[in-house]
């Protein structure tokens, strides 16, 4: 027995990741912009520092974080649509956190 959705419903459900993304790179582009800004300001008034680049822990926390975010996208649509290309809104993230984890282990860690 298969349940068919509403029409009103089925475009809501397509439109919400759309705008998360959308959200998304809003929030990122603002936030470079504002960081550009604010090292500029630094570097004119001479106080700018060098911040050292942790890519270990970003990588874990994005890796995690995009794992598990991935997996229950996965899940979720495979139980909702099956085997489709709906599937890949899931996989996506979830080789890419996979990566992510995988890079983690192997980029050699600096002895600072």
């Amino acid at each position: 027995m298969t349940t068919s959705l509403i029409p009103a419903a089925q475009i809501i459900i397509s439109i919400i990741p759309i705008v998360g993304i959308v959200f998304g790179f809003i929030i990122i582009f603002f936030y470079l912009l504002w960081k550009h800004r604010q090292i500029s300001l630094q570097i004119k008034t001479g106080t700018f520092h060098q911040v050292k680049y942790n890519i270990h822990m970003f990588s874990l926390l994005a890796g995690i974080l995009l794992t598990n975010i991935g997996s229950v996208l996965t899940i979720l649509f495979a139980l909702i649509e099956g085997i489709s290309y709906t599937l890949l809104g899931g996989l996506i993230p979830l080789v890419c956190g996979i990566s992510l984890l995988i890079f983690q282990k192997l980029y050699p860690k600096n002895k600072d």
